[in-house]
């Protein structure tokens, strides 16, 4: 059977870093001042110390308004509509760079499969044909767009390029998970809305996918969900952009579910059997310092096991699909230096459902 591999990974950010500057003009939207506190708090616990966007943050005593064009204006938040012509605008560019730092020169016009996963912009001509046109791709290449699955999406994409390479080993899969989440920036005094805010920043990755045997070789897929946790996790599309709605509750939720995955240890579960001492790698989804601590003890991890992810949300924040990815690539950077050849390696995404999605890998 052929196997498909993860052969090189590029990522990109807007030019933007956002994180303080979101911060003090949330300050600003916070009345209450237990709310106020408790804001302040979660920011020095949050582990974001970046997050990246389009916009450029306007540094303004009153607190009125938040970016320099004007786009964020207390009072008068854009619409759903303006917001998604701005990811028409923005998604082409964003993904541009990611090529770039894929390096596919020489090799575009080879490209026979492109996926693209996002869940932060609608637009048709599709995302999937703006790039295919920005990038320079064959028009005749298969498209496929993964959209609006929330976070895990970015394993649902590696899962059909594994399909599409095992169908078809001569096929070459560009894999593309974009994501403008500062699109989405919400005008309300509701603290847990705005904890949720605080997490999320843009970014973008493209990933080759083929069966050229080097880099991260995929093993195999697996989804759990976890029984009447529809609503801990929501994304809904509102008049003033998309809606988020980030529980509380699902950090507990999610070690609850693991610890019960490590405990059951059979081929049905999530760990097909196996043990977590088994792996040597862990790809986790940096949702959050939260759902980070969770996996770790749920799993009952080392300290330093998910280090990677921590690096990812300490430097970019949650970019929603694109997160795992970012994980990855630092991962894939460092095969044959730090990282072992024939490391083995989970990776895992939480989302909406609540679910989990999850495949295992191998360095090469």
């Amino acid at each position: 059977m052929v196997t498909a591999h993860i052969n090189r990974i590029g990522t990109a950010v807007p030019p933007n870093d956002v994180h303080p500057a979101f911060v003090d003009f949330v300050s600003g939207m916070i009345d209450d001042r237990r709310n106020a506190l408790i804001f302040k708090r979660m920011v020095s616990r949050a582990g974001i110390e970046h997050r990246f966007s389009y916009f450029e943050p306007r540094q303004n005593p009153d607190r009125f308004m938040a970016d320099t064009e004007g786009f964020y204006v207390k009072g008068a938040f854009p619409s759903t509509g303006a917001r998604m012509q701005r990811f028409e605008q923005s998604a082409p560019v964003l993904t541009g760079a990611a090529l770039d730092a894929l390096g596919l020169d020489g090799e575009r016009e080879r490209i026979t499969h492109l996926v693209v996963a996002s869940c932060t912009g609608f637009v048709a001509p599709g995302v999937d044909q703006l790039i295919v046109k920005a990038a320079g791709l064959n028009p005749g290449v298969e498209r496929t767009v993964v959209g609006f699955m929330g976070c895990y999406a970015a394993v649902n994409s590696l899962r059909l390029a594994h399909h599409f390479v095992r169908s078809d080993p001569a096929a070459r899969v560009l894999v593309v998970n974009l994501e403008l989440c500062t699109l989405h920036f919400q005008e309300t005094p509701d603290l847990e809305r705005l904890l949720s805010m605080l997490l999320f920043g843009d970014g973008c990755s493209a990933a080759l996918v083929t069966a050229d045997e080097s880099g991260l070789a995929l093993q195999d897929f697996r989804a759990a969900t976890i029984a009447d946790s529809g609503e801990a996790i929501t994304w809904r599309i509102g008049d003033q952009g998309f809606d988020m709605h980030l529980s509380g509750e699902v950090p507990g939720r999610i070690q609850k579910a693991l610890k019960y995955e490590a405990e059951r240890n059979d081929g049905e579960g999530l760990l097909r059997g196996t043990s977590t001492r088994d792996y040597d790698l862990w790809a986790v989804h940096a949702g959050g310092r939260t759902i980070l601590d969770a996996v770790e003890t749920g799993f009952d991890l080392a300290p330093d096991a998910l280090g990677w992810s921590r690096g990812v949300l300490r430097d970019f924040g949650n970019m929603s699909s694109a997160t795992l990815m970012f994980v990855l690539a630092r991962i894939l950077g460092q095969v044959g230096t730090t990282v072992d050849r024939a490391a083995r390696g989970f990776g895992v995404a939480f989302g909406p459902g609540l679910a989990a999605e999850s495949f295992r890998f191998t360095t090469v």
